[in-house]
């Protein structure tokens, strides 16, 4: 067995570390239970799904269904304070397992630093004050590179299967967490002191397959649903062909970048790949380029969504401490807490402010203001709701969970194009009223229904023209 070398210049990390997040974290709860904006769509819909235990569900795996699920079932309460709860504490823990891995790589001070700054990026202020799955994959993810790390270093057994198991609750959070392997791959390629042996690699593999298999084997039986959602975001790998590269999305995408991980940080880290010299620093940016690289590419094919990256930033971080000088981490982190603030003071104090008469917040603003007033229309004439608009599905199940409303979306016409299609479709051969919310009007074959009244949406759906009708199902089974 090879010796875990000694590192007596890595104690001492712990408190001042704990200090720091425990004192970030706890800002951050007391901000959430002042927030006043609304759950977003996305968060809405993983509410839903931790309504029924899966192993998988339409568009991402399922430990954040499950997660939501067991902290609103603790708590007694599906608040939207509640559903986001996880995010601040989950962020905070990745903190500090971020924090151990660069102790064992620089030391005390690069351990405090990097809990810092990950603590106070900008996409950990964002990634705090509402729940998603990058959040929940995040200590997951850390984690898995910890225990690569001492793998490396000890060749334990013990070790292998924390790194496997690591990665697949990470896979179970976002599949995105695929990025991992990627990154370790390359890092004993480049680093070859960081081989971990073929039978440690082989546990890890066996761990990792582990935990995965259950949302494998829901994928097998549910027609590939994920599969097939990644392969809609991803549209020119189901066409076959690129419409040609798309420079100005790429620029867009790379800007992005820059808000999402600071621009400090983000030109430490730039830096530091092209200056990768030592095996350490070298290892990092293994870890680092794989989601960098490949989302680039998404963009300058087609398109992409600024968090697609955000794994990266994981190992990012502690690159970014190892190159920036005293004055230039004091000052990433200056920058970083005018993020963490004016995200802490948006949520709390919106809708102000309002340039132009419009919040700044407004995409998060009058769902459930919206869902409220739908209920109480269909509760008022006595029938159920439908919709094709899946922003305005996500919110009434989660507003109307109480209300005693049935809900449903479109029948599929071949396979579901969502959660809702998938799971709560209009029955075929309905009978009956019922109140159909739309953007456009709708003639069920004598002229245009008048409207059953008028929503009149703030926030999000300020002048969207959301309106509804009362009509009967012969309307919708003649044209879904």
């Amino acid at each position: 067995m090879k010796p875990e070398p000694s590192r007596p210049e890595a104690g001492g990390w712990l408190g001042p570390v704990l200090a720091i997040v425990a004192a970030v974290t706890a800002a951050r709860v007391l901000a959430l239970a002042f927030d006043r904006t609304d759950l977003f769509v996305d968060e809405a819909q993983y509410w839903l799904w931790g309504q029924r235990f899966d192993f998988g569900y339409y568009s991402k795996p399922p430990l954040i269904g499950w997660l939501i699920r067991a902290v609103t079932d603790l708590a007694g309460s599906s608040a939207p304070f509640w559903v986001r709860l996880p995010a601040p504490v989950l962020h905070g823990l990745t903190g500090v397992i971020l924090a151990a891995l660069a102790a064992r790589i620089a030391g005390r001070g690069a351990a405090i630093w990097t809990a810092a700054l990950y603590v106070t990026l900008p996409f950990t202020a964002v990634g705090s004050a509402m729940i998603s799955t990058d959040t929940v994959m995040a200590p997951f993810f850390a984690g898995g590179m910890l225990f690569f790390w001492r793998l490396g270093e000890s060749r334990r057994a013990g070790d292998a299967l924390a790194l496997g198991l690591c990665a697949g609750f990470a896979f179970m959070a976002k599949y995105v967490a695929l990025f991992l392997p990627a990154g370790i791959v390359l890092a004993v390629l480049v680093a070859p002191a960081r081989r971990i042996g073929w039978g440690n690699a082989l546990l890890a593999v066996l761990a990792f397959a582990l935990v995965i298999a259950p949302n494998v084997a829901w994928n097998v039986t549910h027609q590939f649903a994920t599969l097939e959602h990644t392969m809609d975001n991803v549209g020119w790998v189901r066409e076959g062909e690129s419409a040609g590269l798309n420079w100005g999305s790429m620029g867009g995408w790379l800007a992005a970048q820059i808000a999402v991980f600071g621009p400090v940080t983000m030109g430490a880290l730039i830096l530091g790949v092209l200056r990768a010299r030592t095996a350490e620093r070298r290892v990092l940016a293994a870890l680092t380029l794989p989601p960098l690289v490949v989302v680039t590419g998404q963009a300058l094919l087609e398109k992409a969504y600024a968090n697609w990256a955000v794994s990266a930033y994981l190992a990012g971080v502690i690159l970014a401490v190892l190159v920036l000088p005293r004055w230039g981490r004091w000052l990433a982190l200056l920058t970083n807490l005018v993020a963490v603030t004016a995200v802490a003071a948006l949520t709390v104090l919106a809708p102000w402010p309002a340039p132009g008469g419009k919040p700044l917040l407004n995409r998060y603003l009058g769902r459930t203001e919206l869902s409220r007033r739908i209920l109480a229309l269909a509760t008022a004439e006595g029938v159920p709701v439908y919709t094709s608009d899946r922003d305005i599905l996500a919110d009434l199940f989660y507003t109307g969970r109480d209300a005693g409303v049935t809900i449903y979306a479109p029948r599929p016409v071949g396979r579901p194009m969502n959660y809702y299609e998938q799971n709560f479709p209009l029955p075929d051969g309905f009978a009956g009223r019922i109140l159909v919310i739309r953007r456009s009007p709708i003639d069920c074959g004598a002229g245009p229904v008048p409207p059953a009244g008028m929503l009149n949406g703030s926030g999000t759906w300020e002048g969207k023209g959301v309106t509804p009708y009362v009509v009967p199902g012969e309307c919708l089974n003649a044209a879904p």
